[in-house]
Parts: structure tokens; sequence; C-alpha cells
């Protein structure tokens, strides 16, 4: 664990000296949540109990999860093996192993921090109150961003190089960050596109996400759970697999 812990600060320095995600997995889920509360205020929706602030929490988390999961993590793990650095670890006590699992952790941290961030400032700036329960709201954010992660696992283990990873990691992040309702509400859709984008991951646990911060009714919840859980399962099998340390 001290080897772990000692390989986690120093990757995790070198992360932020990045800032790469300290931009797009903390301050701008803090910069939409600016706009939202600038535009929107505190005022309740027309016809419900809650404003659109507090119907945003789980859309802004997903911001930093999508970021971290889909863009972070893939070229991270990409890069180390394009630079044969996975292939010098072979020879020292720091397994490959544990450096993905260190690198994992890292974008859990980003993820966390950001979730701290936007409810603490949402809570203080806008008055934003947890209607729903506070334990399921964070079950289905850990569901949704391990779900995520593993995506971005999955895509940096088996890219050959950052070039490829980069492609790849492209086109699953912006039609995510689009169409699963963190930035374009998932309500506004056609139905036609409503039901081609239930497919993602992200779009299922935003929705549960938004009903546990809410208190609403969370319908078919064994649903989103079930395709979550089954992303995690296909997608950690095949990074596993098919992973390349060179």
């Amino acid at each position: 664990m001290k080897t772990f812990g000692v390989l986690l600060k120093n990757e995790l320095k070198l992360n932020i000296r990045n800032m790469n995600m300290v931009i797009f997995a903390i301050l701008m889920p803090l910069v939409v949540l600016l706009i939202l509360g600038i535009i929107c205020g505190t005022k309740p929706l027309e016809g419900r109990a809650y404003t659109f602030i507090e119907q945003s929490i789980g859309a802004l988390c997903a911001i930093s999860i999508c970021a971290g999961g889909l863009m972070g993590l893939p070229l991270v793990v990409s890069e180390y093996r394009e630079k044969k650095i996975l292939k010098r670890f072979k020879v020292t006590p720091v397994s490959p192993l544990m450096l993905l699992g260190v690198e994992f952790a890292i974008y859990v941290l980003y993820c966390l921090v950001s979730l701290i961030t936007i409810i603490t400032a949402a809570m203080l700036f806008w008055k934003v109150r947890i209607g729903g329960s506070l334990l399921l709201f964070l079950g289905s954010w850990l569901l949704t961003m391990v779900s995520t992660l593993s995506i971005g696992m999955m895509v940096g283990g088996i890219a050959p190089n950052t070039k490829i990873a980069s492609v790849i990691a492209s086109l699953l992040y912006f039609p995510m960050l689009v169409f699963s309702g963190a930035t374009l509400p998932f309500e506004v859709m056609p139905s036609i596109m409503q039901k081609i984008v239930s497919v993602f991951p992200l779009t299922q646990g935003i929705s549960l996400m938004k009903a546990t911060f809410l208190g609403l009714s969370t319908g078919k919840v064994l649903v989103p759970i079930l395709i979550m859980l089954g992303v995690i399962i296909v997608t950690a099998g095949v990074a596993v697999k098919f992973f390349r340390w060179e």
C-alpha cells in the first residue's frame, strides 16, 4: 500500500501539472453551474417543487465523469504504452496492474472533487437542497462513474497508440457529452432520439442521479442499473483479455 500511495502521489502531481483534467473535469462543470445560476436563478420550474439547477446536478456531475472517463484515462494509458513506460514498469516492484489502478484512482479523485465542489457551490449560492436520498444519489453517481471509467480503461487498454486512442475516445466522448443529457436536456430530444441515446450508460446514469437527487420515482430502476453493470463487466473483461502492455 505504501508503494501504491507514493505512485499515486507522483502521478497525481504530473496529472495536475498538465491542467487538462483540472480544466475539463473540475472547472468546466463549475462554469456551467455558474451560467445556469445566472440564467435560471433559484425560481422553481413551472409546476415543479425544484429548480432547474437542482434538476441539473446529475448532468453537471456527468460532465466531469465524461471528461475523466472518456478522454483523460484512455489517453494516459495509451500514452504510457506508446512511450514504453508500461514495459519499463515490468522490471520494477511496481507492476503494470498497480500503475493502472493508480491511474483509475486519479480519475476517481477528479470526479469526487468535482462532485463535492458542484454540490457545495450549488448549496451555498443557489440554496440547492437534496430532495431525495443522499445515499441513493451517491450510489447512482458511483455506478455511473465506474461504468464510464471502465469504458475509458478498455479504450486505453486496446488502443495501440495515442492517436488511435484519441480517435476512439473522441467518437465516444462527444456523442455522450451532447446526447446523454449532460449538456442537451434529454426531455427536449425527439422520442426516436431518446430511444437511441438510452443505450448510453451515461444517459441511464444521469437519469438515475436526477431521480435520486430530486426524490422522484426511479421507475424501472433495474434497467439503468443492469445496463451500467453490464457495461462494467463487458468493458473490464475486454480490457483484461486484450490488454496490450507494449
